[in-house]
């Protein structure tokens, strides 16, 4: 970065947060995600650094580590956004479902289209084909504010049950080659342990929260949690479930019954607290967001992703998840059809997940351009259906 100053990058790195901030308000009226106005700028910003010569050289672990981050706050926000109710029964097993069902179909119809047409080994197939089928939040949830009350809320726990479940699978596959009955044991007592640890840490966590009296608590507990995540990784557990499960804990302290814990952990004091973590998550995770997307679409090589194998590959594939969502939402919740069916993007997940594929994992006569084209196939595609979308106040989830 020798050839620009201190000051012009400043200017470059505010003007960034301000345009993302536009972005989110004109998206509401043009029904484009703001994710894709990022990687646009993104774009552009890299076009306009070659022309005036700016040797802007990102370092490697910059946009994985904006990744990592991001999705330790999206999934805390998931967690801090899951209301848990006896009334919320039927959208919470349905979401859940349609989330499992639809990542598993998605999954073997993309492994074995990638198999076939590349013939290399299933497990790499399958790899590669964990991150194209995962729902993104980050694109999602954002993109929710012309539906619905009900849609809404049935599309924030599909695309939260979604990042957690495809990042579950894709850990595990990519620490166990081969399926067996011990791996899925492994599986299974990873997660329990993950949950008790998490209740553990969860009232760690809440002690430090309402007790501390200094005014820095609450990116402390953002350090803990990242801690947490790391560490968990390092011990091969599923570490996103104890952010998770700290968040539905906050937003669900009235189903705590214990009569101790409550007189010592008021849920009115709760609740306040709640309101300004998910407040601060919220500022925390638009900006990791921004710069996120931004210097991704500054880092692309637009070449790969456009060339004609690319696109017809990356074509197949996003109408496999379109063919695949209509198909469940029509025989099987027969409930919703539209606009939740165009609801595939890919995105924040998917990236992160591409960085991490092992190299002995990687295909070698697949190109990484393809992430690139189904993310912005998939997302024109949701917005080209959201525009067609009329909020209708009838429009509601029925219940079972």
């Amino acid at each position: 970065m020798k050839n620009i100053s201190v000051e012009i990058l400043l200017l470059i790195l505010s003007s960034i947060v301000v345009m993302s901030y536009i972005f989110s308000i004109l998206s509401r009226y043009i029904k484009v995600p703001s994710v894709l106005l990022l990687l646009a700028a993104g774009i552009v910003l890299k076009l306009v650094a070659n022309q005036q010569g700016w040797n802007i050289v990102l370092p490697g672990k910059l946009v994985e580590f904006l990744g990592v981050t991001g999705l330790v706050m999206i999934i805390l926000e998931a967690g801090l956004d899951l209301k848990l109710s006896s009334d919320k029964k039927t959208v919470i097993r349905n979401s859940f479902f349609a989330a499992l069902l639809i990542f598993v179909l998605s999954l073997t119809a993309i492994a074995a289209g990638l198999f076939y047409w590349l013939g290399e080994p299933l497990i790499k197939c399958v790899v590669y084909g964990i991150p194209l089928s995962i729902m993104s939040s980050s694109i999602v949830i954002p993109s929710l504010h012309a539906l619905s009350p009900a849609k809404k809320e049935f599309l924030v726990y599909e695309a939260s049950f979604s990042d957690i479940i495809g990042i579950l699978f894709f850990n595990f596959i990519v620490a166990n080659e081969t399926l067996s009955f011990i791996s899925v044991g492994n599986l299974f007592i990873s997660i329990l342990v993950s949950v008790l640890l998490s209740l553990l840490f969860s009232m760690l966590l809440l002690v430090i929260l309402a007790k501390s009296k200094l005014n820095i608590r609450f990116f402390l507990i953002f350090a803990l949690l990242i801690f947490l995540y790391v560490s968990g990784k390092l011990m091969h557990l599923p570490s996103l479930i104890i952010i998770l499960v700290f968040g539905m804990l906050m937003n669900n302290w009235n189903l705590v019954a214990v009569k101790k814990v409550q007189a010592i952990f008021p849920q009115q004091e709760v609740e306040k607290i709640t309101v300004l973590l998910h407040s601060i998550t919220a500022e925390t995770s638009f900006l990791i967001r921004t710069f996120f997307f931004v210097l991704f679409g500054f880092s692309i090589d637009l070449q790969p992703a456009f060339q004609n194998k690319t696109m017809v590959v990356g074509s197949i594939i996003v109408g496999i998840l379109l063919l695949i969502r209509f198909l469940y939402f029509r025989f099987f919740l027969k409930k919703q059809l539209f606009p939740e069916v165009v609801f595939i993007p890919r995105g924040l997940i998917t990236i992160l997940l591409f960085f991490k594929i092992p190299d002995y994992l990687k295909l070698q006569n697949l190109s990484e351009g393809i992430m690139f084209f189904v993310i912005l196939l998939s997302s024109l595609i949701m917005t080209i259906g959201m525009m067609f979308y009329r909020y209708d106040p009838s429009d509601i989830i029925e219940k079972n």
